[in-house]
């Protein structure tokens, strides 16, 4: 059997975006084999995927490390989402299915019961499905690759504040699905923009105390695991 890059190069950016290998660390392929029970090959082949997405970088007599965005960098993703966002929603009412519409509608009605209950564990989780959601009903391939690469990238980078009044952004959420149900797609991007500019407003930058010294082996956090291969084929 033959674990796919792809499943190493999921958990390797899991562990990254969690925080079990610091910013800086360095990324040896035998540690991560080991750690994930895989062989050098699709480790070597993920890192080269994660150097592609900013996750990782190369450095002399070093290796693979940890990337350490700039704050500048980290400004660009939330302004690039600003952006991407409401696009993806306009596309939404154009190209989504009922199976979507099925989806997001249950979402809502799951946060606002949350939030009703003062529940408030889950909303997080919840709001990010229902943005996943969003982007796929999108219909457009690059467009939901390029969403995706960033909430993973946010996630990394920035903590969030949970809202003052969540019940606010879930009405917010619920008015999105019904002008993606109407199919109006200017109405959809509109409510897309506010809603991600006040999303983008609790938004704080994580500490990073640590300085990164490339010579460094990967700061793990978690015992050893190795990597959920469930659906690979023998």
């Amino acid at each position: 059997m033959r674990i796919p890059a792809h499943s190493v190069c999921t958990a390797i950016r899991d562990d990254i975006v969690s925080g079990v290998f610091e910013r800086g660390s360095r990324l040896t392929e035998e540690v991560l084999a080991r750690r994930y029970g895989v062989s050098r090959v699709p480790v070597r082949e993920a890192l080269r995927t994660l150097e592609s997405e900013g996750f990782v970088v190369t450095r002399r007599h070093a290796g693979a490390c940890v990337a350490e965005p700039t704050e500048q960098e980290a400004a660009d993703l939330l302004e690039i989402r600003m952006l991407l966002e409401p696009l993806g929603a306009a596309r939404a009412a154009q190209r989504r299915t009922e199976a979507h519409l099925k989806v997001l509608r249950g979402l809502v009605r799951l946060g606002q019961e949350r939030v009703r209950r003062g529940e408030g564990e889950d909303l997080r989780s919840l709001g990010g499905w229902f943005h996943e959601t969003l982007a796929q009903a999108s219909g457009s391939p690059a467009l939901i690759a390029l969403l995706t690469q960033l909430r993973h990238k946010i996630a990394w980078m920035y903590a969030v504040e949970q809202p003052a009044r969540p019940a606010d952004s879930w009405v917010e959420h619920g008015a999105l699905v019904d002008a993606v149900a109407r199919g109006d797609a200017e109405r959809a991007r509109a409510l897309a923009t506010l809603h991600t500019e006040r999303a983008t407003a609790a938004h704080r930058l994580r500490r990073t105390d640590r300085p990164g010294h490339a010579a460094d082996p990967p700061q793990v956090r978690t015992s050893q695991h190795a990597v959920n291969i469930a659906g690979v084929r023998h």
